[in-house]
């Protein structure tokens, strides 16, 4: 068993979970699912798949969902995999993890992995896909304290990154991202929207540093960010290559950044 504890925060995923804890099954020595007073099947579906199921009840205030888990949560290993019920690992990230963990890498504090979106039933390969620091040491991260607590993200840090000690890595393989349907993927990124166009004017991602937070700062002054968010996918990226559902993901993505800006404009 991988010496990673797997942290699953959710509300309302009875649907989508089955298909995340399978595909960790048999490869991680503990599975929490940190669950938000769902209404629906969530708890139950969980337990039936041998997770742990932990209560979460947000007080309002910091800490927040991921990092309330960083220190709540009774994980027996140091090194924490935070996932989505909407995402799932492939057997080749598991492999890279197994690796990782054999070489027992002390020297770093987390690693980004990127998801491959799943649209419309097909995995897009090539495009833009999600990068996000998932798997950190829980000693050598902390979500940062930031002015946040009015926004529409509520219980759940921004989509912001963690404050990392020691070296921050990048694993090669990548897991899967279950996109909604094609209007439930709309609405999710309306909210979305609202809440990145706040962060971008409190500048909530200034504690970031790297090539990152550089391009994030020279991005958000750009005009037309929608169609210069389509030609980096859609061209530099080569999501042409994925056909059809890779121009309409390409051309999803630039409505989200162009509803960005405009909730940035008029906020």
């Amino acid at each position: 068993m991988l010496p990673i504890s797997v942290i699953i925060m959710t509300r309302n995923e009875e649907a989508r979970l089955p298909a995340c804890l399978r595909s960790l099954q048999d490869h991680f020595a503990e599975v929490f699912v940190v669950d938000s007073n769902s209404p629906d099947r969530t708890r139950e579906v969980a337990a039936q798949s041998g997770a742990r199921v932990i209560e979460f009840n947000w007080n309002g205030q910091y800490p927040k969902k991921k990092q309330w888990c960083a220190e709540h949560v009774p994980v027996v290993h140091d090194w924490l995999l935070y996932i989505d019920a909407d995402e799932r690992l492939t057997p080749e990230l598991i492999d890279e993890l197994r690796i990782l963990m054999a070489r027992k890498p002390d020297d770093y504090g987390a690693f980004w992995i990127s998801a491959d979106p799943i649209w419309q039933g097909m995995r897009l390969r090539h495009g833009q896909s999600n990068h996000k620091i998932c798997l950190l040491h829980r000693k050598r991260a902390e979500f940062p304290v930031v002015d946040d607590l009015d926004t529409p993200k509520n219980e759940v840090e921004g989509h912001y990154q963690p404050v990392i000690t020691g070296k921050i890595g990048k694993l090669k393989n990548h897991m899967l991202h279950d996109c909604d349907p094609l209007a439930g993927w709309f609405r999710r990124h309306v909210h979305y929207a609202e809440v990145a166009a706040v962060m971008a004017e409190r500048k909530l991602s200034n504690h970031e540093t790297g090539p990152r937070a550089f391009c994030k700062k020279v991005f958000y002054k750009l005009p037309f960010q929608g169609l210069w968010i389509f030609l980096y996918g859609y061209i530099w990226r080569r999501g042409f290559l994925d056909g059809r559902e890779g121009l309409d993901y390409a051309l999803a993505r630039a409505w989200y950044y162009e509803l960005t800006a405009l909730f940035r404009r008029f906020n």
